[in-house]
């Protein structure tokens, strides 16, 4: 799983830059059809969690859970790789935007089939890092940091037992703040602390990541991205690669 330590640096404002989108936890929470105790695996500060079933989590990082407001579900610090927990203990387990960060991920995507009959995984497809503007135009080395760590859609789905692969598009105005949320709102992406709760941005060398910065904030000045992008102000969702699996 994602090493603690790095987290416990990006990790400071997740609960309030990442807050969950409705409309992708509409998704995660059909996805877990009628299981009523769900597992949830890299938890972070609780996102996705659903309110109407019974929800343990298990997160690594400390400040992660830190941020966890009292109202959310009681946690555990551990690891995906040997969740301390026996067989069939939940009805389901979830895995939000983590399975990239995990050290082992075989081991970790074993252990959510040992402790739940079904598996809902929320990540993406390291190959489409270069359909967003942003990293194609201005930060390619993101998109070559995630496609060297990130796993790809048809191995995850093979070590779920043959999961079910759904596409889920990323809305206009997407709360959660990971990479791909705000492909409308180029503006975003000079904030400092918008970059520091997208983890492939903090984590890359800053030497990567100021330079496209700067020529995104020039060419949004001069109108330079308006004429190459202005055409996306007016979708009101793009398919930039995050997907859904669902097994069992």
């Amino acid at each position: 799983m994602r090493g603690p330590s790095a987290y416990e640096t990006i990790g400071l404002d997740y609960a309030g830059r990442r807050v969950p989108d409705p409309r992708i936890a509409r998704r995660i929470h059909a996805a877990l059809g009628d299981a009523v105790t769900v597992l949830n695996v890299g938890a972070g500060a609780g996102s996705y969690e659903p309110k109407d079933r019974a929800v343990v989590a298990i997160e690594p990082s400390g400040v992660m859970l830190a941020q966890r407001s009292r109202s959310a579900a009681p946690a555990i610090q551990g690891v995906a790789e040997a969740l301390p927990l026996p067989d069939g203990a939940f009805d389901a387990v979830l895995a939000i935007l983590t399975v990239h960060h995990w050290a082992d991920l075989d081991a970790g995507l074993r252990e959510l089939q040992r402790v739940a009959r079904r598996r809902v995984v929320f990540g993406f497809d390291p190959t489409r890092q270069l359909d967003l503007w942003f990293t194609a135009e201005y930060v390619p080395a993101s998109a070559a940091f995630e496609e060297g760590r990130a796993p790809g859609v048809g191995h995850v789905a093979d070590m779920l037992g043959g999961a079910r692969v759904e596409a889920v598009p990323v809305p206009h105005d997407c709360s959660d703040g990971f990479l791909g949320a705000y492909w409308r709102r180029p503006e975003a992406y000079l904030d400092p602390d918008v970059r520091a709760s997208i983890s492939s941005l903090a984590q890359l060398d800053q030497a990567d990541v100021r330079p496209g910065v700067e020529r995104l904030a020039a060419d949004l000045e001069s109108g330079a991205w308006h004429e190459r992008h202005g055409a996306l102000l007016d979708l009101d969702e793009l398919d930039l690669g995050y997907r859904l699996f669902v097994s069992g």
